[in-house]
């Protein structure tokens, strides 16, 4: 039995960025990794078999949201069975509780990279995930109760605010968790990429650090999306792999909605130099 290190991030911040790099850098194929075999690597705490593993075959979604937090410790107890050593779990919850049980187990945790953006940025992309106005984008943001309802694949996710999200996650210094700006895995990916990897114990060689980032380029993933498809594209968007780049949100948000976002965020985004 292993532990799990988390790969956590609000949606829509570079989550399977990372984890394709991971899977790219760890496996080491002589091809770019298949953009939908990422879960056979990473394990996600949202995917609804997991709950109907541990609750003899019962659905996230016929149940109700009390019960499913229940099972949440049980199913991350299943993870770490499920593998003999560590295990790498996904997670866009908030580091903290729902309905009076924690939306990560501790006993289960061996580590966690948390993964953030810009909201200025990262609200244009949320927007296009859930099928929201800007505007409904920014409330979202600024929602205490944002989160997602269980579905047929998913059990219910909690996020709160921007802000709370990443204060539950980076506010206490820990030995434990490092975290990722998606800004510099854009600009100095190099730098960046090999921080998570030194922070999981890994000394790669230079070309094996650069392959994996070259096979886990946004070029790379869009290209998989385009001839394969992408599991893990929402309904509401077009493409999962939108554009991945930093600083569009002058051109596209209007100066009300950027003073709506720094004024629900000011504190969080001063901290990680997001402020404009």
């Amino acid at each position: 039995m292993g532990g799990i290190i988390w790969l956590a991030s609000y949606p829509k911040s570079g989550n399977t960025w990372l984890r394709a790099f991971l899977h790219n850098l760890l496996r080491n194929p002589a091809q770019p990794a298949e953009i939908n075999q990422l879960d056979q690597f990473c394990l996600g705490d949202s995917q609804a078999h997991w709950y109907a593993h541990v609750a003899q075959g019962r659905k996230p979604i016929d149940m109700a949201v009390e019960e499913v937090a229940a099972l949440r410790p049980l199913v991350h107890q299943a993870f770490t069975e499920a593998h003999p050593d560590t295990v790498f779990a996904k997670t866009h919850n908030l580091l903290g509780e729902a309905h009076g049980v924690p939306l990560v187990s501790m006993a289960h945790t061996l580590g966690a990279i948390y993964i953030m953006r810009n909201p200025l940025d990262m609200v244009i992309s949320l927007a296009d995930h859930f099928g929201l106005s800007l505007d409904d984008a920014i409330a979202m943001l600024a929602d205490p109760n944002a989160g997602t309802p269980s579905t047929e694949a998913s059990a219910f996710e909690f996020y709160g605010t921007w802000s709370q999200h990443v204060a539950s996650w980076t506010a206490a210094e820990n030995e434990r968790l490092i975290y990722l700006r998606y800004e510099d895995m854009s600009a100095k990916p190099q730098r960046t990429f090999r921080r998570a990897a030194e922070f999981l114990g890994l000394q790669p060689p230079r070309a094996r650090l650069d392959k994996a980032i070259r096979f886990s380029s946004f070029k790379v993933l869009r290209a998989q999306e385009v001839k394969g498809g992408f599991r893990e594209r929402s309904a509401n968007s077009k493409a999962f792999f939108r554009s991945g780049k930093s600083g569009q949100w002058p051109s596209v948000l209007s100066t009300a909605q950027v003073d709506a976002v720094v004024a629900a965020h000011h504190e969080q985004m001063k901290r990680f130099g997001y402020l404009p």
